[in-house]
Formats: C-alpha cells, structure tokens, sequence
C-alpha cells in the first residue's frame, strides 16, 4: 500500500508545480484576490478529474492485458519528454511569472472548469495515472486507494503552496518555484525511467 501511496504523492507534486495554464490561473487569481479567496481553487481537481478517470478506467478495463504495458512505455515517455521540459523551464524560468486575464471573482467551479478543459490531466491518466490505478486495483482495492489519496493529498497540498508562496513571498516565491521545478524535474525523470522498465518487462520475458 506504502509503494503506491509514494507514487501517487511524487507524480501529484511533480505535476503539481509545472507551469501550465492552471499553475498561472492559480498565480493570476491569488495575485488579483488574494489568496484567501484562491486557496479553495486548489481543490478543483478532485471535481474536475472524476469524469476523466471514470472515462480512462472504463477504456483501459477493455483492453487486453498486453496493452496496458504498451501504455505504460508510452507514459515512461511521456514523463521523460515532461522531465526535459522541465529542465528547459527550469534552465529559462521567468522570476515573474505570466498572468492569464480573468474574472476579478475566482471560483471553485471555475478552477475546475480551467483545469478540465487543461490536456494535461487527460495525458497524465490515460499514461501514468490510469494504468498504475488499474493494476494496483487489480492486486487489491487497498493499492488503488492509496494511490488515489496520494496523489490528491500531495497534488491539493502543492497548489497550496504555489498559492501561499505567491501570496506571502513575492520575491521568495519564483525563486522556490523554481526550486521545486528543479525537483520535480528529477522526480519526472525517476519515474519516467520507472515506468518504461516496468512497461518492457512484459515484452522482455
């Protein structure tokens, strides 16, 4: 249970922080409103992925088995092709950080709304996320949970931060930003290598 609960937290923070179009939502909305009236926004993505995940699992329950390892290849190099994108932002980070126009009122329903309609949760699942979720579960249910709270624990708990670190520390905030760019850098590339072993141990045998 520990094994997937760790790897549902270090994809959810390595996802976490990358720039995107929500991470500047996010940005955009704590800077115009304040962060009390931002924080709730980092809970959108338990509403907005539900359907998202309802759609992956259903799929990939339908695919043989010897797919499913397929997928897990391609979401190694998914995570690889992630972890240079992060180095270059990483390398290239802006200390100030581009702000998406909005409405001057933030919502919860409009987190969610920017957030599903963001590629990167349907890539995530249907790569990385939906085939760890589907075999954790087939080994026993207890995996699969665990790998869903740790992602959602670690994944709300990063928005968060990104949120109180703009809120609280201007001229911190970029810096340790880019910090944890760095990181997850390395956690994309550790998992990314993860995944590719574990998907071609199928086709090695």
């Amino acid at each position: 249970m520990m094994y997937y609960l760790l790897l549902g937290m270090t994809y959810a923070f390595a996802a976490a922080v990358q720039p995107g179009p929500f991470q500047s939502y996010l940005i955009s909305q704590t800077l115009s409103n304040g962060w009390r009236r931002t924080l709730p926004a980092a809970f959108a993505p338990l509403f907005s992925d539900g359907p998202i995940i309802v759609l992956v699992v259903i799929l990939l329950s339908r695919i043989p088995g010897w797919f499913i390892n397929v997928l897990q290849c391609a979401g190694g190099i998914f995570l690889l092709y992630l972890a240079v994108n992060a180095s270059n932002a990483w390398r290239n980070y802006n200390t100030k950080p581009v702000i998406y126009s909005s409405s001057s009122r933030q919502s919860l329903m409009q987190a969610a709304v920017v957030n599903f309609l963001n590629p990167g949760p349907y890539l995530g699942w249907s790569l990385v996320m939906g085939p760890l979720l589907l075999k954790g579960w087939r080994e026993t249910p207890v995996n699969g949970i665990a790998l869903l709270a740790g992602f959602y624990i670690s994944m709300i708990v990063s928005l968060m931060g990104i949120i109180l670190l703009f809120a609280f520390a201007k001229t911190l905030g970029p810096r340790v930003t880019r910090a944890l760019i760095g990181v997850s850098t390395i956690a994309l590339a550790c998992f990314g290598i993860y995944q590719l072993w574990f998907g071609m141990k199928y086709f090695l045998h």
